[in-house]
């Protein structure tokens, strides 16, 4: 039988990186997943792993936010309608009213729409 102490005492002693990578050990040998409802039944530095797993994933889906138009609305208002399909009345109101034109969306997609938008003297941000 293992030494649970011993078991313990080294899983205290984990990084949360480690932890995470553990994680994913565990998932793979087990053929199992590391769900919320495991995760409270978990010892508290094993909690801990398990968000720092979600945590080093990378992320898949942006906003892209227009910000400030510009000097040249126009230019802006026909990129947004390029990479949208909105209509002329459509893209004109997204425009004067800023904020987000584009949600969830690749991170090549965001990029490519940024770069459009920032061509046209748009400023905008991608999260």
């Amino acid at each position: 039988m293992a030494d649970l102490a011993k078991i313990v005492e080294e899983l205290s002693s984990l990084t949360l990186l480690e932890a995470a990578e553990l994680t994913k050990m565990l998932e793979e040998k087990w053929g199992v997943s590391a769900a919320a409802p495991m995760a409270m039944a978990m010892m508290p530095g094993m909690a801990a792993g398990a968000a720092a797993a979600e945590e080093v994933e990378e992320k898949t889906e942006f906003d892209v936010i227009l910000k400030d138009i510009g000097p040249k609305k126009i230019n802006v208002i026909k990129e947004v309608r390029a990479i949208t399909g909105l209509g002329l009345k459509e893209a004109k109101e997204v425009v004067d009213n800023l904020g987000t034109l584009m949600e969830a969306v690749s991170k090549e997609a965001a990029q490519d729409a940024k770069e459009k938008l920032e061509a046209v003297g748009a400023v905008v941000e991608v999260k």
